[in-house]
Formats: structure tokens, C-alpha cells, sequence
């Protein structure tokens, strides 16, 4: 893998079973938010700073960048990462999801001290997971 790919946003995409304003109350509310990922206090608002409880790791100040209901929501996750949702209808009832998580440096650690590179590999599995959790949820 090339430097380049190795710190390349992350991007994950799934079709899912649902209308695009359902995957979107899951992408940009906090109920939605905590049933696939990490309990939080998010409200879809431009500026809004708000809480991701990241377990082991504590709390997390994140804060929302944009909203563009129901296609795109981005928030910046501590002081280096940056989360986008992106939503378009695929065909009537179907949903195409795009996560990209950027803000990825091989000169940087994390707050907790890690390397990036450590935990960009770590995450981008991560990411695998919840995303099929998310589709889970929101077809359920």
C-alpha cells in the first residue's frame, strides 16, 4: 500500500433496504446515531458542538460542520477527524450510503497517542462492521 492509500479517507459504501429519510434519521439524530455506533448528544444544526461516549476511550468533542437534509451531514470528531455522510436514493426505497472519514496524517497520533497509521488500518475495519450494522438497523 502507498503512502498515499495509507492515509487516503476512508470510504465505505452500502446499498440499504430503506427510503432516504429513514437512513437519514440514523446518520443525523442522535437516537439514530446511538442504535449502530456510540451514545451521543448530536443535533443535525450547523455549529452545534456535541458528545460522542466512545467507551474505553471517554467522551469525545465533536461538533457538526454541514447538514444538507436528507444527502449530507459532516461533523469534525476531536481535534482531527472529520465524519461525512453522504445519502442518495438508488432507486425508489433504496438508499446508497457513502461514510468517509478523513483527516488521516503518517506525522500524527491521536489524542490518546497512537498513530495514525495504527489507527487509520484499525478503524477503516472498524468502519466495515458498523456500517453493516447500521444497514441491519435501519431495515429492521
Amino acid at each position: 500500500m502507498s503512502n498515499n492509500e495509507q492515509f487516503a479517507e476512508v470510504v465505505k459504501k452500502v446499498v440499504i433496504n430503506a427510503p432516504i429519510e429513514k437512513v437519514w434519521d440514523y446518520v443525523a439524530t442522535a437516537e439514530g446515531i446511538g442504535a449502530w455506533f456510540m451514545p451521543n448528544d448530536m443535533e443535525p444544526i450547523e455549529g452545534k458542538e456535541f458528545i460522542l461516549q466512545a467507551g474505553p476511550w471517554g467522551n469525545s468533542a465533536c461538533k457538526v460542520t454541514e447538514v444538507s437534509s436528507p444527502n449530507r451531514l459532516s461533523f469534525e470528531w476531536g481535534e482531527q477527524w472529520l465524519i461525512t455522510f453522504e445519502l442518495k436514493e438508488v432507486d425508489e426505497g433504496q438508499t446508497e450510503l457513502t461514510l468517509i472519514h478523513a483527516g488521516w496524517d503518517e506525522n500524527k497520533q491521536t489524542e490518546f497517542g497512537q498513530s495514525h497509521t495504527e489507527v487509520r488500518a484499525r478503524m477503516s475495519g472498524g468502519w466495515d462492521g458498523l456500517v453493516k450494522k447500521l444497514k441491519t438497523v435501519v431495515e429492521a
